[in-house]
């Protein structure tokens, strides 16, 4: 079973990177093969160059090894920062990018791009773990929560992954360590979980 693990964090010590790090450790007692990517220390190139229908091949490398990798994954991981109630950049460059037509959607034969998509990702689930400095009930009364549509509604259930389960964990600013490990104590937990009914 291959699980792919995304970070989009700029920093190493960042929350995000510690509940990716509890993930995989979550992950390898129950024999997940684990390819993870911190998109920030890869370099990654967010910017795409081209329209939709011309998105599918790319002169990057790094683009088609991800590409591969999202294709083949039985599980996908995400982990970033809530940044103006959307992902960073450089993420959403890499759904751009990454979950491109004929690798994570196609149309039918025919169809324009009107018609609705086929989700063409293998992964039964997907988990998306986010932090934010807002409160949950501000996040949620005032803003509406506009990671949840993003995530479940306009990315995932579009590539065809059915299962999404996503958490915001803050705020982080002023959390305590006890606050902290009760977070990761939560990740480890819901991730064994799904582990074990995705096998």
């Amino acid at each position: 079973m291959l699980a792919l693990i995304v970070i989009a964090h700029p920093s190493t010590t960042s929350m995000s990177h510690a509940m990716a790090a509890e993930a995989q450790r979550s992950l390898e007692q129950f024999g997940y093969r684990l390819v993870t990517h911190d998109l920030y220390a890869e370099r990654f190139d967010p910017v795409q160059r081209t329209n939709e229908s011309q998105n599918t091949i790319s002169g990057d490398p790094l683009v088609e090894r991800y590409c591969s990798e999202v294709s083949r994954a039985d599980l996908i991981l995400i982990f970033h920062p809530n940044w103006w109630g959307q992902p960073p950049a450089i993420l959403k460059g890499w759904i751009d990018r990454v979950l491109r037509l004929d690798t994570a959607y196609r149309y039918a034969e025919n169809a324009g791009y009107s018609s609705v998509p086929i989700g063409l990702l293998k992964a039964r689930y997907a988990l998306v773990f986010n932090t934010s400095n807002t409160p949950v009930e501000r996040e949620m009364t005032v803003f509406g929560d506009p990671l949840e549509q993003i995530w479940r509604h306009c990315i995932f259930d579009f590539c065809g992954v059915k299962n999404v389960i996503r958490r915001m964990y803050g705020p982080v600013s002023g959390s305590t360590p006890e606050e902290r490990a009760r977070w990761l104590a939560e990740i480890a937990e819901l991730v064994r979980g799904v582990a074990q009914v995705n096998i």
